[in-house]
């Protein structure tokens, strides 16, 4: 069947005000050495990304109801995401946040959430099948029928959880067959703080895979048919800031999943469009494309799976 996208997406819409500072964020107070103000959201960063590395993306959750005055909405379309599918809404905004960014390329993000999320969950089925990737954010439980949808509908769903809301999160974690996940989410959520526990805390018959990104000490897999757990170390790179970098890494592997590839391969691509991404200030300007990442992964340095210890290869 032939799809005009290669990942939909819907989730958090943001415009971020960023506040880049002298000394570490433990250190109190600091001098204020640049401000910024950018567009984010985890879903749409990931978006982005998938159109800076030559995918088609569309975004379809809520957008304003007068588009000359949805600047969010306006500015995914500048970065080459389609909207033409969203579905819109007056109470539609994005939402407001502010970031402090230290020395380090470290951050704290303050948000005030209090906008619609999700999407219409009249979105017909047919615009669901214009891509074979779905990638959704912890706000998905505000639509939690187009998740279970999409699923029987075939599409991969890769779920981008960073905090949990009870009984309705579970819900979503169970329809999405990727799960994408900070590894700090998942020691929080299942009680473990061993990586291969987790993993294996997480899996059921209807995974395709479970991924675990920890930063700077890189990413854990499980993927479905294959008894090692994997380790792939991250880039060593000197970050500048490392807003958007879980977006950007949930952005390549989705777009290496529409392309084929094992959750293995998606994860060493999205690994170094990460690690790329962080060189940058902002949340996107950072954002890679195709032959720099895989300029990155070709060098003689580039970082390679491991078996996590204790799994038979």
């Amino acid at each position: 069947m032939s799809r005009p996208f290669q990942v939909l997406g819907f989730g958090a819409l943001a415009i971020d005000d960023i506040i880049y500072v002298d000394r570490g964020l433990t250190a109190g107070k600091g001098k204020v050495t640049k401000r910024a103000t950018d567009h984010g959201g985890n879903v749409a960063t990931a978006l982005v990304a998938v159109a800076r590395l030559g995918g088609q993306a569309g975004f379809i959750g809520w957008l304003g109801d007068e588009p000359t005055a949805d600047v969010a909405g306006s500015e995914l379309e500048r970065d080459g995401v389609d909207i033409s599918l969203a579905p819109r809404h007056a109470d539609a905004a994005p939402i407001r946040s502010v970031i402090t960014v230290g020395p380090d390329g470290d951050r704290f993000i303050a948000y005030d959430d209090d906008v619609l999320h999700g999407t219409s969950d009249a979105l017909p089925d047919d615009v669901l099948m214009k891509a074979p990737v779905l990638l959704i954010d912890g706000y998905a439980t505000h639509s939690e029928s187009v998740v279970a949808r999409a699923r029987a509908l075939g599409l991969a769903v890769i779920a981008d959880i960073e905090w949990t809301v009870g009984s309705a999160t579970d819900r979503i974690l169970a329809f999405a067959d990727h799960l994408v996940l900070p590894l700090a989410f998942g020691q929080e959520y299942t009680g473990e703080g061993d990586p291969r526990m987790i993993l294996d805390r997480l899996w059921s018959k209807d995974r395709s895979a479970v991924v675990l990104t920890d930063g700077e000490r890189g990413t854990y897999l499980r993927q479905k048919g294959d008894v090692t757990r994997w380790h792939v170390p991250a880039y060593q790179v000197q970050a500048v800031d490392t807003t958007g970098a879980g977006d950007c890494f949930h952005g390549a592997y989705a777009l290496a999943l529409a392309r084929g590839k094992s959750p293995l391969d998606c994860i060493a691509y999205a690994t170094a469009a990460a690690a790329i991404s962080v060189t940058a200030r902002g949340g996107r300007r950072g954002l890679p494309d195709h032959q720099t990442c895989m300029a990155w992964m070709a060098a003689e340095n580039a970082p390679a799976p491991l078996p996590m210890p204790g799994c038979q290869k």
